[in-house]
């Protein structure tokens, strides 16, 4: 069974590379009808945040991406079994204990600098015996295990799904610490030994893991382990080509559910980064990124986060919505927004704006006059070079026409209203249509003031005249 992993660290809140991977190794599990585990790798005690787990699973739920919590791993609770293989490969010769301590590797690191060298561990202690190991224990002295880089080979080699045959020279590497002096593994290692006790089959991860790689692969082979298959996704840029920032995008997940982002959307377009389907198909629903996805359609090429391809599938997903769908996700996105709001006006003011949102937060921050009395300057009424006769009349015409009907029962119908007001005072469209549609939002921007009429129906539209008529009259 195919079976893939995403394994964060929670030293804080996952950003679109991090969620990318899980998006990428969960489509790829459930497209081979395979398992997608969840591993939390929270052995870097000194940056872990203990609130980032809540917000890493949170994350993902929101995404739609699942995991058999039963099968969920917290590498803090295993430490025995990473010191178990730790000392099997101590027994065997394949690490051996350093003691080196921190102020002696940081003036070699300054001394390999200085001297133009790659900086890295010298093997110092590697061939400690015995006796001086005991010694250095009785006094005390602290320790790490580090893994021998074996002599042979002199490079390591894989075929990696995305990236083809990869080959990395092992000779030039230093001997890596597995475990730490307090009894924690460092990544490397535990990578190694959780991908191998929870049968990983497939490592889908991010580019900046290749240089690990050989490592990885080396303690495979100590182990005598068949790793796993590898594919190394591209790294995602901004739209300037550069590395992705804060500026380009590259915010925690949940910043974009909290700025009115749909889920769907998210899930749509982090595939995007990096995959295509080899047709021009740019919408998909979960159901079909579960069913078309490949990992050998990931090209190798840095993938472009393009916020404004992002909102172009927001807002057609939107568009694409039924009301009862939009107005349940307008719910989740902000519950008190449409609290206490009569059904059909809820229903009429969401078909109105439902074209002209990109985002949720569209809706709830321009279009709260829907729901509540407004305010707005007197001024605002009169049309450009228009008087406040001309205003007065318009108003009035509008309130006249529509007094003398039962309801309004579409958009045309307003605006069937609003031209009969024009035609029978002998004004302009200007002098009609502009002030009523500031009479009805308050605003100068905003849907069309028949679309709003027909939102709002009868009473409230026949209410939001005549505060305006009192208002130019105040003038």
């Amino acid at each position: 069974m195919i079976k893939t992993r995403f394994a964060p660290s929670p030293t804080g809140k996952p950003h679109v590379g991090n969620i990318r991977s899980a998006i990428f190794a969960f489509l790829y599990a459930k497209s081979k009808n395979g398992e997608f585990i969840l591993r939390i790798e929270d052995t870097d005690r000194e940056r872990l945040v203990p609130e980032a787990v809540e917000y890493i699973e949170k994350s993902l739920k929101w995404l739609g991406i699942d995991w058999d919590d039963e099968k969920k791993v917290h590498q803090s609770k295993r430490l025995n079994i990473y010191q178990k293989y730790a000392d099997i490969l101590l027994v065997e010769g394949r690490a051996y204990k350093c003691f080196c301590s921190k102020e002696r590797l940081t003036a070699l690191r300054e001394s390999q600098t200085k001297e133009g060298k790659p900086p890295g561990y010298d093997s110092c202690c590697r061939d400690l015996v015995k006796e001086d190991i005991e010694k250095k224990e009785k006094e005390g002295q602290e320790s790490v295990i580090r893994f021998k880089i074996p002599e042979s080979p002199k490079e390591i080699a894989w075929d990696d799904v995305v990236r083809g045959k990869v080959s990395i020279r092992t000779d030039i590497q230093e001997d890596f610490v597995i475990m730490k002096s307090d009894g924690y593994p460092t990544y490397n290692f535990a990578n190694v030994i959780d991908d191998h006790d929870m049968e990983i089959t497939n490592v889908i991860r991010g580019e900046e893991f290749i240089p690990s790689t050989p490592k990885h692969i080396s303690l495979y082979m100590a182990l005598c382990w068949e790793p796993p298959t590898f594919s190394h996704l591209p790294v995602i840029i901004g739209a300037d080509k550069k590395k992705l920032s804060k500026r380009h995008g590259d915010t925690a997940i949940m910043d974009y559910k909290d700025n009115g982002y749909l889920a769907d959307t998210m899930l749509n377009f982090l595939t995007l980064l990096g995959w295509n389907d080899g047709t021009t198909q740019e919408i998909f629903t979960r159901e079909e990124l579960i069913k078309k996805f490949d990992l050998k359609r990931v090209g190798k090429s840095p993938a472009v986060f393009d916020i404004e391809r992002l909102n172009w599938i927001n807002g057609e997903k939107i568009r694409a919505m039924k009301i009862p769908d939009l107005t349940k996700e307008v719910e989740k996105f902000n519950p008190e927004f449409l609290q206490g709001k009569e059904s059909e006006l809820i229903e009429r003011s969401l078909t109105v704006m439902q074209t002209r949102m990109v985002t949720l937060k569209d809706f709830t921050e321009n279009a709260d006059y829907f729901f509540k009395d407004i305010d707005y300057s007197a001024k605002t009424l009169i049309f450009g070079k228009s008087t406040k006769e001309s205003t007065l009349k318009g108003l009035k015409g509008a309130l006249k026409t529509t007094d003398g009907v039962n309801d309004i029962d579409s958009p045309d119908d307003a605006s069937r209203l609003l031209k009969v007001a024009v035609e029978s005072e002998g004004l302009s469209n200007g002098d009609v249509f502009w002030p009523v549609r500031v009479a009805l939002s308050g605003q100068e921007k905003s849907p069309s003031p028949n679309e709003i009429m027909w939102a709002l129906r009868k009473d409230e539209t026949l209410k939001r005249i005549k505060d305006a008529i009192n208002k130019v009259e105040s003038l």
